[in-house]
């Protein structure tokens, strides 16, 4: 292998993908990134045999070939080399790096030994526009479970509803669940929280659309130059729409910006109560109002201007609510539950493809 490729898009891709490599596994070649000509460009891919990253790159190619070489030494070396051109080759395993200014060779791993994801055959495809895709997903995977005892509840679920893509999360003490653009497709999987993140962290707002195509054990997500590629998780996710009430007693609207406030202020003083908070609605002075007490340091009430329906009382987390608010991007928000022991929906009047369910303390 001989080619030149510019030191930016080199220290791009090597950061696109050099993350998920794995030093501590079993087999070293996973520690590696693979280096490949293909189709007249330069890929680099590294997996960790649950995910796959691939970036390509623009190169200017003499001869092809492939190699794998420590990712974190490739990343960190590349990425202090300064802006120019760099000449790659490949000789007996080996990876020389020259510039005007340096020359290095990193031995390296040969590139049969590199694991390589499973095609997805006859599976479905779709596409989703990027905005509309990270919004979705960036609503929802937060309240993923990180407890690997219940696998199904530590991914995000996509699947089709009423012709839209719902994208839903929950750890069964609260749900997310945002809808995002419309499909004739049928979908339904579940994704890997990990996988989520990765793909929030790697997608570029600058890409228009994400390609979606998924069978029954994995899913490929192609946007712009990348493809991540992850191992689905097995096993039916539960029925989350029969959690959701449909009607409510008690139903306050307020300023997100107000009622964030009084919940992380309510917060400090619910610590030594694993984050409990009793939130009161009052509609005969149109207050909504949030008690925390902590036994050694005190008590607070904070409340806030609502237009509320009726007369009600609650205990949630903190965390919970918290979080819930943040997100959500419009001005407005609309509490709304029924009673001591039901869930709590939270939803705005401006987004109503998006909805977080909370489930209460008993107090």
């Amino acid at each position: 292998m001989k080619l030149q490729v510019t030191q930016a898009n080199l220290s791009k891709a090597l950061n696109t993908v050099a993350r998920i490599a794995n030093s501590r596994g079993t087999l070293p070649v996973l520690a590696n990134v693979l280096i490949k000509t293909q189709n007249n460009r330069l890929s680099i891919a590294a997996t960790n045999l649950d995910l796959a990253i691939t970036h390509f790159i623009g190169s200017k190619i003499q001869s092809e070939g492939a190699i794998t070489v420590p990712a974190r030494l490739m990343q960190d070396f590349i990425s202090n080399l300064p802006e120019s051109v760099i000449n790659l080759g490949v000789s007996d395993n080996k990876l020389s790096i020259t510039t005007d200014q340096y020359n290095s060779v990193i031995n390296g791993i040969p590139a049969e030994d590199f694991p390589v994801m499973p095609a997805i055959k006859g599976g479905s495809t779709w596409k989703l526009p990027v905005a509309e895709f990270k919004k979705a997903l960036s609503k929802t995977v937060f309240a993923a479970s990180s407890d690997d005892s219940r696998p199904v509840l530590t991914g995000v679920y996509f699947n089709t509803y009423e012709n839209k893509v719902a994208f839903a999360a929950t750890d069964s003490y609260r749900l997310a669940e945002c809808q995002a653009g419309k499909t004739s497709t049928e979908i339904e999987f579940l994704l890997p929280a990990s996988a989520a993140n990765d793909l929030l962290r790697i997608i570029n707002d600058e890409d228009k659309e994400v390609s979606i195509i998924h069978d029954n054990q994995q899913v490929s997500f192609e946007f712009g130059d990348v493809s991540l590629v992850a191992r689905l998780i097995e096993g039916s996710y539960p029925d989350y729409k029969k959690l959701i009430p449909s009607k409510f007693t008690t139903i306050a609207s307020l300023k997100k910006a107000d009622f964030l406030n009084i919940a992380k202020v309510s917060s400090l003083f619910a610590r030594e109560s694993a984050g409990s908070i009793t939130i009161h609605a009052r509609k005969t002075d149109s207050k909504i109002s949030i008690n925390a007490v902590a036994s050694q340091l005190g008590e607070n009430t904070a409340a806030a201007d609502a237009k509320v329906s009726a007369d009600g009382e609650v205990t949630l987390n903190s965390r919970y609510l918290i979080e819930a608010l943040n997100a959500f991007n419009s001005e407005d928000i609309e509490f709304c539950f029924n009673g001591k022991l039901e869930p709590c929906v939270l939803r705005s009047p401006s987004d109503k493809d998006y909805m977080h369910l909370i489930m209460p303390l008993r107090s």
